[in-house]
């Protein structure tokens, strides 16, 4: 069998003309439904200088259910706390992802707060989608005596219940992924074709918040007391960078996560290297969610259209959001939607295979990329 592939439905959302709040692009979007069965999403709004703002927007379907447009709504975050903003005046609160956590019966919103001391992940939580308060920062206990704290960190999603953790234990669980000096992609893009991995420093990894802590309520989410490796770059499609992408969302196949992967795109006049982002399909074990089932050996989305190939960054398909669309009644297929280039949103739709495909081999030790 094949790897899964997407579907392209279109171009949802683009930057309205005279908008100042989204003169440098609407990209990156969560996607949840609402206590009203409708579908919101909540794009990155960008402003003159990369000023970003999360803003609210209800997604409008045509008469075969595809989603087609959105009707604008708002601004849910803008950057007001000291941890979104920088000292030049400029902020950001970026790329989002939105949970309905069970447990704790709140929307919870993760995403990176951008300011001075760089990206973190930061948390905001919600009763209906429209009144949102902060929590706060990410925090973690030290890893390998490396204060986490103060690692760049991005792309994170939580878990909507409490997962068995890798000791079995039930614990509220993040997927994110650590930006570890010397990881970006900008800097990967240097290294021989062949490079040895840090497969420590360059992963997807899952954290995990002690239940008791939870106990605390919303605010005791925020508290990450253990780490676990998930997935490193093994195909050439991810071989600078790979990163996480949509919440995971329980199917019949274990967890599934659309995430990204970076890899050089052939040089062009003026530019020796060109970074392409692409998006690949991650299967977790949903008694063992430290363990992959199966993951994408070929991307499932590639930056082909013009809207994805040109844009205030290029060659990027981004997955963030996610719907099941059990309003259908088909909750086998899924709508993905993602960020075109930095500019625009676009969503494609994936429909779940009866059985997985043969996996990829999930992070040998020796691997090289």
């Amino acid at each position: 069998m094949e790897d899964f592939k997407m579907r392209r439905l279109g171009t949802v959302m683009e930057p309205e003309p005279g908008n100042p709040n989204e003169v440098e692009g609407v990209l990156n979007p969560a996607a949840v439904r609402g206590p009203d069965g409708e579908l919101y999403v909540f794009p990155r709004l960008v402003a003159k200088g990369n000023y970003s703002r999360i803003g609210i927007a209800r997604v409008q379907f045509n008469g075969e259910g595809d989603p087609v447009g959105v009707e604008r709504l708002g601004i849910a975050l803008e950057p007001q706390a000291e941890y979104e903003r920088r000292t030049n005046g400029s902020g950001g609160c970026e790329d989002p992802r939105v949970t309905f956590v069970k447990p704790l019966r709140r929307y919870i919103m993760t995403y990176t707060a951008f300011s001075a001391q760089g990206p973190r992940i930061a948390f905001a939580q919600s009763e209906d989608l429209f009144r949102w308060t902060r929590l706060g920062l990410a925090t973690y206990a030290h890893w390998h005596g490396i204060d986490l704290c103060h690692v760049d960190d991005k792309d994170a999603s939580i878990f909507p219940v409490e997962i068995p953790n890798s000791s079995g234990q039930l614990e509220f669980g993040m997927l994110h992924r650590p930006l570890f000096p010397g990881t970006l992609p900008e800097d990967t893009v240097h290294s021989p074709a062949k490079r040895k991995l840090d497969i420590e420093k360059e992963s997807i990894w899952i954290s995990y918040c002690s239940g008791k802590l939870a106990g605390q309520g919303v605010l005791g989410l925020r508290r990450f007391t253990s780490h676990h490796r998930l997935a490193t770059p093994v195909s050439p499609w991810e071989r600078l960078k790979i990163g996480c992408g949509t919440p995971p969302i329980l199917t019949k196949h274990g967890w599934l996560i659309v995430y990204h992967g970076v890899s050089e795109s052939p040089p062009t006049v003026g530019h020796r290297h060109q970074l392409c982002y692409s998006a690949g399909v991650m299967i977790l074990s949903e008694q063992h969610p430290h363990v992959i089932r199966y993951r994408s050996v070929m991307p499932a989305l590639v930056p082909l259209l013009a809207q994805e190939r040109d844009g205030f960054v290029a060659n990027v398909v981004f997955p963030t959001g996610i719907d099941r669309r059990d309003d259908l009644g088909t909750p086998n297929r899924f709508d993905v939607y993602y960020g075109m280039a930095d500019n625009r949103i676009g969503v494609a739709r994936l429909d779940l295979p009866d059985r997985l495909p043969d996996a990829a081999a999930a992070d040998p030790r020796d691997a090289k990329v």
